[in-house]
């Protein structure tokens, strides 16, 4: 038998990561709606679209669903589907596929039983403890995609932890497209808002891949979030972020935003119903246009609070519709988007447990894309530096804890507690020894010091040791290797098109 001595000491400064990995889910999806509920809402679906229908802002996608047979009135700007039609589109629909990344270890696969946590994306501001909330910079953008690429739990970096508001906000996506594509060699998420930016995301990946677009078509690294304006509209910038990404062989992840009481009806159905119509109805444009095109069903329908009328984020009823949305994904055959949720203003006990009914909702209804996963603060209007590291910790130990139990001869370990007599401890065992650095989770930002140690070591709570952590990880964080003619490229790409950009707006 080992001496204590001899036991190795782990380092306190260590941030204890897990290895970078893929999620799958071992456990049966919890399921909310029976068969028969999850036919009648999709059913109500069906009806919406072919009673009320959808309006389509932009005259090219009225005039492509209309070539598909939908009826459109062009006055209004309403479309309305055929039910065989709707079903047949999202049928072309693939139930998964892959998204690249520089590094091919960060290649992904949405679908299937996997499931993809990205960080957060598109708040107006950013937040930490020493600056408190504010409009982020550049370089503010720049330390949280790095802090991304340094967290092994984080898969895929959100679109734009949040806006660089020192930079011209009509050309701040090039920026944005450099950072994600030279700071970091995971997949990221494209800023689709129109044409433009879409078709720049899509030139600039192509360089950092060292493809053209034929070959990035047949191996997609684009994925873009498609808000419709609910109830039933769809603006002009996502219609033409949708076509120019299915015509290019990329993704939608197609995201009504329905706030039940609000945007969509006081009942969780209904919210079902009218989310799923307006997904069903972005999924047959892309499918029109491309056939075959790579489309996600994207749920973020909660609720509103009914004294205030504010947003209510990670509640009840966002987690059952978090649910819900997994099984009505899986009847059409798609994958399946969530969000990590809160409308907490500060990194405190609610930014907490929210986030935990959200996180438990997607992942026990086995989504395939965690948006948001990591960061998101004060009902997505921040991105907070300390929230990142609290959620990838919960995040780490989840995963964890899909991890299944083993069950053998040596688990059971029978030996091991012949030897112990009772009253005594498996502390010193050769069975304890053999495993202890590598038998449980260790903790990243949980505190497990008694009291007296706590307060002796400065009484710190969560949001401070976060704000520490995520400040080491950013002195440890190191480029990853690019090739240098890659990286002027890109360079000469954005150089190019802020010139193209500046003269348009003159």
């Amino acid at each position: 038998m080992a001496r204590a001595g001899h036991r190795k000491k782990r380092n306190p400064a260590t941030v204890h990561q897990l290895p970078f990995q893929t999620v799958e889910n071992p456990y049966t999806p919890v399921e909310v709606l029976d068969e028969e509920q999850v036919e009648k809402i999709v059913d109500g679906a069906l009806k919406i679209l072919s009673e009320q229908g959808m309006r389509f802002m932009q005259a090219e996608s009225r005039k492509i669903l209309a070539s598909a047979g939908a009826r459109v009135d062009e006055t209004e700007q309403m479309v309305l589907f055929d039910r065989d039609m709707v079903l047949e589109k999202v049928a072309l629909a693939p139930s998964s596929f892959g998204l690249g990344a520089r590094n091919p270890a960060h290649d992904l696969i949405v679908g299937t039983n996997k499931t993809i946590f990205s960080s957060v994306g598109g708040p107006a501001f950013c937040s930490d403890l020493e600056n408190g909330r504010r409009a982020g910079t550049y370089d503010e953008l720049c330390d949280y995609l790095k802090l991304v690429q340094c967290l092994n739990i984080i898969h895929q970096e959100g679109g734009g932890a949040f806006e660089a508001m020192d930079l011209p906000a009509e050309s701040r996506h090039l920026d944005l497209y450099l950072a994600q594509l030279t700071l970091l060699d995971k997949n990221s998420q494209a800023y689709a808002l129109g044409r433009e930016r879409t078709i720049d995301c899509i030139e600039m990946t192509a360089i950092a891949l060292g493809c053209d677009r034929t070959e990035l078509r047949k191996n997609p690294a684009i994925m873009a979030v498609i808000n419709t304006n609910s109830p039933r509209q769809l603006d002009i910038p996502m219609s033409e972020a949708v076509l120019e990404l299915a015509r290019s062989g990329q993704v939608s992840c197609i995201t009504p935003f329905t706030l039940a009481g609000s945007m969509s009806p006081v009942t969780l159905a209904g919210t079902l119903a009218q989310q799923t119509a307006e997904i069903m109805a972005v999924t047959a444009l892309a499918e029109t246009a491309a056939p075959g095109a790579a489309v996600v069903y994207g749920s973020f329908s909660s609720n509103v609070d009914m004294q205030s009328g504010e947003p209510a984020l990670g509640t009840p009823e966002f987690t059952k519709m978090a649910l819900a949305s997994c099984q009505i994904a899986r009847r059409l055959g798609l994958p399946s988007r969530t969000s990590n949720t809160t409308t907490s203003n500060c990194v405190d006990a609610q930014s907490a447990y929210e986030s935990e009914m959200s996180l438990w909702g997607s992942l026990m209804g086995h989504a395939n894309l965690i948006n948001h996963a990591a960061g998101w603060l004060e009902g997505g209007l921040t991105a907070s530096f300390e929230k990142l590291i609290l959620d990838a910790e919960m995040l780490q130990m989840m995963v964890k804890t899909l991890e299944p139990i083993k069950v053998n001869d040596d688990e059971i370990a029978l030996d091991a507690i012949a030897t112990v007599e009772p009253g005594g401890h498996h502390f010193l065992t050769e069975h304890t020894l053999a495993r202890y650095e590598t038998a449980f989770y260790p903790t990243m930002l949980s505190d497990r010091k008694n009291f007296e140690d706590w307060r002796e070591k400065g009484s710190q709570d969560t949001a401070v040791r976060a704000n520490a952590i995520w400040k080491k990880l950013l002195l440890e964080y190191e480029k990853p290797a690019i090739d240098v003619a890659t990286e002027e490229a890109l360079q000469q790409y954005v150089a190019k098109r802020k010139l193209e950009i500046a003269a348009q707006t003159k």
